[in-house]
């Protein structure tokens, strides 16, 4: 039974407790997960075999920028975006059509909204192209061309096998708490903002009595 008032009548399906009770009919419906283990280590050998398949790149592929996500619940965050802005491939002195050849993403649909996002990409860049080598596509003399590492800073070069190739710095969110100052104490938030509304309403009257002022003088 259920309590006072006027509740829905319960209609609890006990007779499928744990499929036992009916012997194994139920049993059907049950999904296992037995395999577990074993995809586990074929997944971990995929991702050898892939590092392995494309050495010495890095195993995340290509470069990618560090953006703000959109709309104002995520903005606050940082991760990686689709490519680099032309204007942030110009600040690093990276020709466009030279950045896919070394491993760099690029976007030209992007737009840099702020120095300070144009400024942590081009750093971003500079990290990227201080740490890269570029191994020649042929063996021999002549296959080596302006701008290829030298042989002798190409031995026993480590894979990079990073998640984000230049790990994304991400800020610490969460403020620790501390004692409230007395100029803090003596502010008020409500009368700093009447007080900016008041002289955004104003503006234009106190301007045009101004102008007035000079006139008359």
């Amino acid at each position: 039974m259920t309590g006072a008032g006027n509740h829905v009548i319960p209609n609890v399906h006990f007779r499928k407790v744990n499929g036992m009770t009916k012997g194994n009919h139920y049993r059907a419906m049950f999904r296992t997960w037995f395999d577990q283990a074993a995809r586990k280590k074929r997944r971990s050998q995929n991702r050898k075999t892939k590092a392995a398949k494309i050495a010495p790149r890095p195993v995340a592929g290509l470069l990618r920028p560090v953006v703000h996500p959109p709309t104002q619940r995520y903005n606050m965050k940082l991760r990686l975006g689709k490519g680099f802005t032309l204007e942030e491939l110009r600040e690093a002195k990276i020709s466009p059509k030279l950045a896919p050849t070394i491993g760099i993403a690029v976007d030209h649909r992007r737009r840099n909204k702020c120095a300070e996002s144009l400024q942590t990409n081009v750093s971003r860049l500079k990290l990227y192209k201080s740490k890269l080598l570029i191994f020649p596509k042929k063996s021999g003399k002549k296959g080596v061309k302006k701008g290829d590492t030298p042989k002798s800073e190409l031995q026993n070069v480590a894979q990079n096998t990073l998640k984000e190739i230049i790990p994304v710095e991400r800020p610490q969110l969460r403020v620790k708490a501390r004692a409230i100052t007395s100029d803090e104490k003596e502010a008020s938030a409500f009368k700093t903002l009447k007080k900016q509304r008041t002289n955004l309403k104003y503006d234009g009257a106190k301007r045009k009595k101004a102008a007035e002022g000079k006139e008359e003088k």
